[in-house]
């Protein structure tokens, strides 16, 4: 029986551009029978949030977090030409109108596909983000897990 082939994300970027080609690449990996692995980290788990608010005791820190950070994918901003909000919803004019997929809509895909999308715990704890405050169907875990599918996979990125 022959091993599949693997392919690792890092999405660090909390940006739409950056996070669409995350997933983009993803799910063209899964639709070639790679075992795809996506990490999310630091700003990349914005991708991750519940767009509506969800009550969970936090201490002030991580409440200012909470509230200063995009919440889900519909939220995010781009990496080049936001211009006040403007750029994304461009982008998302230009995707709807060559009848692209949403980040939302790849998000929805990846799962499909099976393709494991996991938050790293360690920068949960630093941002304050709870479990609850995610979508459901993902995995937590530390650095060591994505390296243990990283040290396998043919393909590698940081995004």
């Amino acid at each position: 029986m022959e091993n599949k082939e693997k392919t690792t994300i890092v999405l660090f970027s909390g940006e739409l551009d950056k996070a669409i080609a995350a997933f983009i690449i993803a799910n063209g990996a899964a639709a070639y029978d790679h075992e795809v692995t996506i990490f999310f980290t630091f700003w990349g788990l914005n991708t991750l949030r519940r767009n509506e608010r969800i009550s969970v005791k936090k201490g002030w820190l991580e409440q200012m977090f909470a509230k200063m950070m995009p919440r889900g994918a519909d939220k995010l901003g781009l990496s080049k030409m936001n211009f006040g909000g403007m750029g994304p919803k461009m982008i998302k004019h230009v995707l709807k109108k060559h009848n692209a997929m949403s980040l939302p809509q790849l998000i929805e895909l990846a799962q499909e596909q099976g393709v494991k999308l996991i938050a790293c715990t360690m920068t949960m704890d630093l941002l304050g983000l709870q479990e609850e405050e995610l979508f459901d169907g993902i995995e937590y875990a530390g650095v060591a897990a994505y390296l243990g599918d990283a040290a396998d996979a043919n393909v590698n990125l940081f995004i």
